[in-house]
């Protein structure tokens, strides 16, 4: 990456318009000109269909313009947003929508971001490919594309969309005020018209839904300071990146700038040392503009220790860990008696296939379908305690918790309490699963589980026809694992 906060233009291909299919997702709502109350949910699907009504109630308005009157409505604008993208004047009717009362009212909802006190996430909204992400971070990276005058070098995005958040949270767990830096992610109360999130954990000032959105900013502001036309309305781009149906081969075929991609495009565009002095800035300049104060040498010193240990574990977390849809997300059933714990860090891993279900599955609501199937199964017929598996590997780019990193599966009979049995969703006889979806666990997984001090570094991988009798993981797919790095055959 060159430069402070530029990017090879070559790094992110354009975006390609995939996303007719969310039109039959999205809830009606009314029209802006009526006084009729705005009822929806918190769904990425309804913010896009508010979002062209505000676009439809003001014709040839420039997105940026139409995201300031977000940012407006919403209260957004403290001094350091100020500092970044100028101050929004509070008269002016040329360069900011207007909007009725109702839809204020859901701008404020989706882009006002705070935790409650009941651990409930505000501020939010679940996109379709069911993940979480905040509104605020998103906005304010794109706008920042959109102001910035040389291209692939946007003042004030990393600030704006992450280092901030980042950094008051390392101070604060260094602090002793806050019970971790990062996270947690948590589930809604229900994924087809999601109204209620709350955190699985104790708040960190960087939950995962924060983080999402503000790598989302990234890519998104500089996706668009990069292209020599800007975009005509501010809802297409969200719909290309947020909607985008995968198909036949899944996320080998798609375009490169979708959310199921977030953290492959962020890790390309992001490096760690960048991210450290994007954040520690970002710290000095909150002194200076909120709290009015200047940072001396020695504390800033301290301070960038403090921001370096953060910065490890947000890099472990987001960027070598694959993202996993926790069970309460896919809607699992509680596990039948009590778990047994793992002794960590485990010596191996196990592929499996499910063969049934034996078709990928493209989407969250297909692969959550398919992992209760699964449960069902593996409860009611098998008489187990749980889902068998450790982890499922989806084709939607996903991994979906089963047994999990601390307890012990039913996967690999005589070996559970040894390693991790993780299946990917599919009959892989006669076919591969994704490239994409391999890396996932071959690559994303394991350097994760290492990382965590889940698995020895130099653990095992095995078929699980290796160590019981099965075609599992099907001809092809096993013969494909055999070349995988840290394959290993079994000692008689």
């Amino acid at each position: 990456m060159s430069g402070a906060q530029g990017v090879e233009d070559s790094m992110i291909s354009p975006m390609e318009p995939h996303w007719k299919w969310c039109l039959t997702l999205l809830v009606v709502l009314v029209s802006a000109h009526t006084d009729t109350k705005v009822t929806s949910s918190q769904h990425m699907d309804d913010f896009i269909r508010v979002l062209e009504q505000v676009e439809d109630s003001n014709p040839g308005l420039e997105p940026v313009n139409v995201l300031r009157g977000l940012r407006r409505a919403a209260g957004l604008r403290d001094e350091f947003m100020q500092h970044f993208l100028g101050t929004i004047r509070e008269d002016s009717t040329s360069e900011a929508p207007l909007m009725d009362s109702n839809l204020s009212d859901f701008i404020v909802r989706a882009m006002r971001h705070k935790v409650t006190e009941r651990g409930r996430e505000e501020g939010v909204v679940l996109t379709a490919d069911g993940t979480t992400v905040a509104m605020s971070p998103v906005l304010l990276g794109i706008e920042a594309g959109l102001v910035s005058k040389t291209r692939c070098r946007v003042r004030g995005l990393y600030p704006l969309t992450l280092a901030r958040n980042l950094g008051l949270s390392f101070q604060r767990f260094h602090s002793s005020l806050l019970s971790q830096r990062l996270g947690p992610d948590g589930c809604w109360d229900d994924v087809t018209s999601p109204q209620v999130f709350t955190l699985s954990d104790k708040p960190s000032l960087a939950t995962d839904a924060l983080v999402n959105g503000g790598m989302d900013g990234v890519i998104l502001g500089i996706e668009v300071s990069a292209q020599s036309q800007r975009p005509l309305k501010l809802s297409s781009l969200l719909r290309r990146y947020y909607c985008h149906r995968l198909e036949g081969e899944g996320l080998d075929a798609a375009p490169r700038l979708i959310s199921h991609l977030r953290r492959e495009n962020f890790r390309e565009l992001v490096r760690p040392p960048l991210l450290q002095r994007q954040v520690v800035r970002s710290l000095v300049l909150q002194r200076r503009l909120i709290d009015h104060s200047t940072m001396l040498a020695q504390e800033k010193e301290e301070l960038t220790a403090v921001v370096r240990e953060g910065i490890k574990e947000f890099v472990h977390r987001y960027m070598d860990c694959p993202a996993i849809i926790p069970r309460c997300q896919w809607g699992a059933e509680p596990y039948r008696g009590t778990p047994t714990p793992l002794s960590l860090p485990l010596s191996s891993m196990y592929i499996h296939h499910t063969y049934q279900p034996g078709q990928p599955c493209l989407t969250f609501q297909q692969c959550s379908a398919d992992m209760r199937s699964m449960q069902r199964f593996h409860q009611d017929d098998r008489g187990w305690d749980d889902i068998g598996y450790s982890f499922v590997a989806g084709s939607d780019g996903y991994l979906y918790e089963g047994r999990g990193w601390h307890w012990q599966g039913a996967h690999t009979k005589g070996y559970n309490s040894k390693g991790y049995g993780v299946s990917f969703i599919g009959d892989y006889t006669s076919s591969l699963p994704s490239e994409q979806t391999m890396e996932l666990v071959r690559d994303r997984l394991a350097s994760c589980a290492v990382g965590g001090g889940r698995l020895v570094g130099n653990f095992t991988l095995y078929g699980h026809r290796q160590l019981v009798k099965t075609s599992c993981p099907g001809d092809a797919f096993y013969s494909e694992i055999t070349g995988w790095e840290h394959f290993g055959e079994v000692q008689n």
